[in-house]
């Protein structure tokens, strides 16, 4: 066990992790995303920033009370200290760190790190026991490690892009930074899957996520449907290449999704439309009938769905079974959620310091994720972690 900075019950997690020192070296969305779910489940997480700090405080708006709503997001469990990497003291507090980890994300270019001696074989030779998790655009291969890593940049390369928008039109990007949250997420299972195999043996091991990998494993059917199949998929805007009705169908004040993913769906679908003739209709028996002919099919059902709002028709198509859902903007998504009994809205911090936050979306039956501290402020944990990483370690670190 590795001894935690200054441990109190307000900042102590007794979570699954709960003993866990994880050493943040990671900056923007995919090294943070991966450490504060982490730290929401107890690990004790110290974000190490350079003298600017974490790029994403500058990203807004927008903010909350003058601090970047981006970098809220992604940053709540954690002490912040700042170290400049540059100095030799602090990068020997950095090492020192690094040797007392348990955990060490990084999202670094490959081999960024090397130079400061906090690359994953000079810190595996002081510390045996460390899961350190990479992070990168590319890979650290000789052809991926000099790319600059953008999630933007990989939506576009990995073909992402030329699946997203409408099919007579120009490609979009995803409203969010998909495959930054998909790699944290990726690092995550990694971390957990590593920390598991040195219960087993004793020994840590170097992990590494790239985006693009991350993206094409992330594209799950349209991958498979070229790797497997030898089909370059391509836009559709918003049908499914596989199942109709799959999509957005307009009713009298607004889209609704309607997705009936199979042969019995489709059934009651008609019956609550009032045209149960359809289900018999040979160009409609079956989903491979139903996808070939969607072109005649789309105009049926959206005659039917005209004559009623979108959230008449949700009601009642939900009730007879057949998956669907209104487009709604963001804060109806949130509502809606708090609706059905998720509660998707923490506050983290007391008092004026308390700032709301999306939940962990992890549900324990025995150890809950707990959420004891609200975002940092640039190095405001930094006098105690350099007290802290200055004095001899008090405990003894065990696998």
């Amino acid at each position: 066990m590795t001894a935690e900075p200054d441990p109190t019950p307000a900042v102590t997690g007794r979570g699954p992790l709960s003993g866990l020192l994880v050493a943040d070296f990671s900056r923007i969305l995919a090294g943070p995303y991966s450490t504060m779910l982490l730290a929401d489940l107890g690990a004790e997480v110290v974000k190490v920033e350079g003298p600017g700090g974490d790029d994403t405080r500058t990203w807004q708006p927008p903010v909350r009370d003058g601090v970047s709503t981006y970098y809220l997001g992604v940053n709540r469990n954690k002490r912040s200290v700042a170290l400049d990497l540059k100095d030799p003291a602090d990068a020997d507090l950095a090492r020192e760190l690094a040797r007392r980890a348990d955990v060490l994300v990084e999202n670094f270019k490959p081999g960024g790190l090397a130079r400061f001696g906090l690359d994953y074989d000079s810190v595996a030779a002081v510390n045996p026991g460390v899961v350190y998790a990479s992070i990168s655009g590319f890979g650290s291969g000789p052809g991926g490690a000099s790319l600059p890593g953008y999630d933007l940049i990989v939506q576009a390369i990995s073909g992402f892009m030329s699946l997203t928008g409408d099919a007579d039109g120009e490609p979009y990007r995803a409203g969010v930074a998909l495959f930054d949250v998909m790699a944290g997420l990726h690092a995550t299972i990694g971390v957990l899957s590593a920390l598991n195999h040195r219960h087993e043996t004793g020994r840590g091991q170097h992990v590494e996520v790239n985006l693009l990998s991350s993206a094409l494993s992330g594209l799950v059917n349209q991958t498979s449907a070229y790797v497997a199949g030898g089909v370059v998929p391509f836009r559709m805007g918003n049908s499914h290449p596989s199942l109709f009705p799959y999509e957005p169908l307009p009713c009298a004040d607004g889209e609704l999704i309607v997705t009936a993913g199979n042969d019995g769906q489709f059934r009651r679908l008609c019956e609550v439309l009032g045209v149960p003739e359809l289900v018999d209709d040979p160009r409609f028996r079956r989903n491979e009938d139903r996808t070939a002919n969607r072109d005649a099919l789309r105009p049926l059902l959206v005659e039917r769905l005209r004559t009623r709002s979108k959230m008449d028709w949700f009601r009642d198509i939900i009730g007879a079974g057949v998956p669907c859902g209104p487009i709604n903007t963001i804060d109806q998504g949130v509502a809606f959620a708090e609706e059905i009994g998720l509660g998707p809205v923490v506050t983290v911090g007391r008092g004026g310091a308390a700032i709301p936050s999306v939940r962990n979306p992890i549900t324990f039956s025995a150890t809950a994720p707990e959420y004891r501290l609200p975002p940092p402020a640039l190095d405001e944990h930094g006098a105690e972690i350099r007290r802290w990483l200055a004095a001899p370690e008090e405990k003894e670190r065990s696998a």
